[in-house]
């Protein structure tokens, strides 16, 4: 009998996150989920809660105390992939963008923690078990990482510019392991998140006049942990109906 696959998906309660699990879970696999809410009873996947992780990823002292936990989880002492994609984009009283000029140090912090220190983290803390299953690690950095968006701010911007660049290295390092790194950038998706004003972003920027779903995300990020990318490392995927070019 062939052993369930693994998956770690951290920022697993709503959008995107929400979507993966249920895709993965459709397919087979036993998904860990890492979010600083707590389980959702409404969460629709088998085994929820008992394979949930509370944790705040802006507490990067927390996350490497939390590495035994996860380990403490994973079947067989493998797990076949890592799927980063909590973020964090604060903005201003009503929702106005936050620039340079009102964003402190803390905020500063508190955005890359979430976004990319946690990530090299916990990819540092389960290497064995990534190694062990010739594992895959998707990160989800952003179309903000490459252009100027009305809405995300600077911090959210550069984090995911800065995951980019951890992706390539993190692939260049991993590689002669057997494990796999690879990024997908999403542009306008259709989630509780989106700001007052994407519709016109739409019109004007996405040529195929539509937000993006959810599920189309979570289609990608099963593509690339499956035996049809298996030569796709160091790459990061548009996924933004050319709103890029």
């Amino acid at each position: 009998m062939t052993a369930r696959k693994t998956m770690l998906l951290t920022g697993a309660s709503r959008g995107i996150g929400h979507a993966t699990v249920k895709h993965f879970s459709a397919a087979g696999w036993r998904v860990l989920t890492v979010s600083r809410q707590p389980f959702d009873a409404n969460c629709p996947w088998p085994e929820g809660r008992d394979n949930h992780i509370q944790l705040d990823l802006a507490d990067i002292d927390s996350v490497d105390r939390n590495i035994k936990e996860i380990q403490s989880r994973l079947e067989s002492g493998h797990v076949d992939a890592i799927v980063n994609n909590a973020g964090i984009s604060p903005k201003l009283p009503g929702g106005a963008r936050m620039g340079i000029l009102t964003t402190d140090y803390s905020t500063w912090l508190q955005v890359f923690n979430v976004n990319l220190f946690s990530t090299a983290l916990i990819a540092r803390g389960l290497f064995d078990e990534l190694r062990a299953a010739q594992g895959i690690v998707v990160n989800v950095t952003s179309i903000v990482g490459s252009r100027v968006h009305p809405f995300a701010g600077p911090a959210y911007a550069a984090s995911k510019a800065a995951l980019l660049a951890l992706t390539r290295e993190m692939a260049h390092e991993f590689g002669p392991y057997g494990v796999r790194v690879n990024a997908i950038a999403p542009g306008e998706i259709d989630t509780s998140i989106l700001s007052p004003g994407t519709a016109e972003i739409v019109e004007r920027d996405i040529p195929l006049k539509r937000l993006g779903k959810p599920e189309e995300v979570a289609a990608t990020i099963y593509f690339l942990c499956t035996a049809g990318a298996a030569y796709i490392s160091g790459a990061e995927i548009p996924i933004n109906g050319a709103q890029h070019v």
